[in-house]
């Protein structure tokens, strides 16, 4: 539990966000039901073939990857790109502008999503929370139930 916890939440301390790949859009290389790392990126620093994770709407967060570069002609710190799935015919039908950019993908867990989107569900929290306190209570409960044994029958030093 502690290294499931590592790695849904620990590495969040390092600036990284796991992200559930939810669709088949990015077949081979990013396997539906595998959990994604993402660190953080200057959009600047983005060139086409990298895979780049972004934000749709509020809910709505993709992995594709960049086709093309398209700089803006009056805003030289803005970008836009355009974007497919490996696994997609034909481009995304909207450029990606730098200002949704997330970051770009540094590693994956084959199999680890279908685990984090079924904790962050309400049952699979509920369940989470019952196995920490059923694990604590069979650490604590003993000790609590019967008390620690005491050293009475120890023999004396005759020192």
């Amino acid at each position: 539990m502690v290294a499931a916890a590592g790695l849904l939440v620990g590495v969040r301390l390092f600036g990284i966000q796991p992200y559930t790949v939810l669709s088949g859009s990015m077949e081979p290389n990013y396997h539906v039901g595998s959990l994604i790392y993402v660190k953080p990126v200057d959009p600047l620093e983005l060139k086409v073939n990298d895979p780049v994770t972004y934000r749709v709407s509020s809910t709505t967060v993709v992995t594709h990857r960049i086709i093309e570069v398209i700089p803006d002609e009056e805003d030289p710190t803005v970008v836009r790109f355009r974007t497919q799935g490996d696994a997609n015919q034909t481009p995304d039908g909207d450029l990606l502008h730098s200002n949704n950019v997330i970051g770009t993908p540094i590693f994956t867990i084959p199999l680890l999503g279908y685990a984090a989107a079924f904790l962050q569900g309400s049952p699979g929290r509920y369940i989470a929370i019952g196995a920490c306190m059923a694990i604590v209570a069979l650490v604590f409960l003993p000790d609590l139930l019967f008390g620690k044994e005491t050293d009475s029958k120890k023999p004396e030093d005759k020192g």
